[in-house]
């Protein structure tokens, strides 16, 4: 819609540039005013001409609304307002033309194609495989699926993909705290150290390594069976990990093992090309990357003094192949800590002369997890933090998704069990989908009231001209905004927009049932408009709801 009226004005003020004495119009906005009472959208582009014209932007604007009204009658009126705004309203027909297109479920008006199939690579949650998801991971997995999802439906190939850290010092320190436990059970006098991993899946794992092996380790020293052990221990985690993302509604296409990267040589190979072209150096007996030279802070380690490469090593290997891969963008998830990774990872990419604005990193900012107001004490389970299983098991894989996605990723957020568990308007969850389960109801109802052999995929015949009540339009005007919505969203890659405006819809439809009779029992014109207004609710929520990976329930 918004595209369209920029065109109308684009086309009508084109023949006037001659006389205006310039050669091409300034990037103006059309846009939704934020006041209602001042039209259904708005221009700038007679103030921006104002200046260059030298006039002032009133007289401008008339000239444009002339221009506007001799081209086309798409509007039912058009007004100057302030200091130079053009306001346009669209009449009843306007309106009821864009409600066919969502009756008649057009996917191409409801999911603006803006990707044109280029291939967006979004890697996301990428958790170390040494111990449960915790709630913050759970928001990067609810953010990376639903952003997923909206790249997808407008029109890009994406991939998911799953960074595994399976070749640090992390993996190996499960490695360890699991055999400890492990010697432990088999009542070996043995302590575990103080950095180890603890929780009762540590002693889990142990039980199950002695189920599989049985005393195969006893009185043996960690370093005589370290491959082993850490190999059995971070896989074991890593199906943990799968079947808890599974059970959340996330698959990846693709898991990408870190140790394969040193296996395959692309680390080494991706710091020989650096140092070949003179941006690798030795000094203090490291090995550093001059990530200065492209606007990191300061330069970084990537080969320590005894010969371990860090972890940014094997990161610039990682980035580098995936542009090699041939991704036209690549989107990192990450949490809200690794903001000073942003920086040198780009400057990596920059210095192997590659488009450093193809990447692109959403920051996932900590989640308190309240109950009744409460913070919630650590989880026996992990020893540390709430698990996402835990949080899962309680409140549900959709509830759990919907609220994470309630506020920009990059803001805290407060995750109040009771709220999620609420059967009322105060779970946002719930709201939106009673809504979606309402309007099942009502098609239920229909043959009780009157109205047999109606079918609610064929609404789109149904005429819907007797709808021009002010609550009437205003939810079909609610329902023509979710393209531009969605367009949004996925441009600016903030799935959360999805979740305000369903919101937003779900409370306008909730008020219109209230205040309005859907069956019309002594009209039948006006039921069955009605009821093709709701079926294009149920639509569009049910639209909404499938790009943040959350059901549309039929009854609650």
């Amino acid at each position: 819609m918004i595209n369209n009226v920029y065109k109308i004005i684009a086309d009508a003020v084109t023949p006037l540039m001659p006389s205006w004495g310039i050669s091409e119009l300034p990037r103006f906005e059309v846009q939704t005013p934020k006041i209602e009472a001042h039209g259904d959208l708005a221009t700038n582009l007679a103030m921006l001409l104002a200046r260059p014209l030298r006039r002032a932007p009133r007289q401008v604007a008339e000239e444009i609304k002339a221009a506007i009204e001799q081209a086309t009658d798409a509007f039912s009126a058009i007004e100057i307002a302030g200091p130079g705004f053009i306001n346009f309203r669209f009449g009843n027909a306007f309106w009821h033309g864009n409600l066919y297109k969502i009756l008649h479920e057009d996917r191409a008006y409801l999911r603006p194609d803006i990707g044109g199939g280029a291939r967006v690579q979004v890697e996301f949650v990428s958790a170390n495989p040494t111990g449960p998801l915790h709630i913050g991971h759970g928001r990067g997995a609810a953010v990376g699926l639903a952003l997923s999802n909206l790249l997808s439906a407008a029109g890009f190939g994406v991939e998911r993909e799953f960074y595994i850290n399976d070749a640090g010092r992390q993996v190996k320190l499960l490695g360890l705290s699991v055999h400890i436990r492990y010697r432990q059970l088999l009542g070996e006098a043995v302590e575990l150290p103080e950095d180890s991993y603890r929780g009762d899946y540590i002693a889990d794992a142990a039980q199950a390594l002695i189920d599989e092996k049985g005393d195969t380790y006893r009185n043996m020293a960690f370093e005589d069976c370290r491959e082993e052990i850490v190999d059995w221990s971070y896989k074991r985690m890593l199906a943990d990990l799968k079947a808890d993302l599974e059970s959340f509604g996330v698959v990846f296409d693709t898991w990408k093992s870190e140790k394969s990267l040193f296996a395959s040589g692309k680390v080494a190979d991706a710091l020989d090309a650096l140092r070949a072209a003179g941006h690798v150096y030795e000094k203090d007996g490291a090995v550093w990357f001059a990530s200065s030279a492209f606007g990191d802070e300061k330069d970084r380690v990537v080969v320590k003094a005894d010969g371990e490469f860090t972890y940014f090593a094997s990161d610039i290997a990682y980035h580098k192949d995936k542009l090699d891969r041939g991704f036209d963008s690549i989107i990192d998830i990450w949490g809200a800590d690794h903001h000073g990774y942003i920086s040198r990872v780009g400057a990596a990419l920059q210095a192997f002369g590659l488009d450093r604005d193809k990447f692109r990193v959403l920051l996932v900012q900590i989640v308190s997890l309240l109950r009744g107001g409460e913070p919630v004490k650590m989880s026996k389970r992990s020893g540390e933090f709430i698990t996402l299983r835990e949080v899962v098991d309680e409140v549900g894989a959709d509830i759990a998704k919907f609220i994470f996605l309630t506020r920009r990723c990059d803001s805290h957020l407060d995750f109040d069990i009771e709220t999620a568990k609420a059967q009322s308007s105060e779970n946002p969850v719930y709201y939106v989908q009673y809504a979606h389960a309402r309007i099942n109801s009502i098609f239920r109802q229909a043959p009780s009231k009157g109205f047999q052999g109606v079918d609610r995929n064929a609404m789109g015949t149904i005429d819907v001209s007797c709808l021009v009540e002010a609550d009437e339009i205003g939810l079909i005007k609610k329902l023509c905004r979710y393209p531009a919505v969605f367009e949004g969203a996925a441009t600016s890659c903030e799935p959360h927009r999805i979740t305000y405006y369903l919101q937003e819809l779900a409370g306008e439809f909730h008020a219109f049932y209230r205040n309005h009779r859907v069956l019309v029992e002594d009209d039948r014109q006006l039921g069955l408009a009605r009821m093709a207004l709701a079926r294009a609710v149920e639509v569009v929520l049910h639209e909404g709801l499938s790009i943040l990976g959350v059901n549309a329930p039929e009854e609650m």
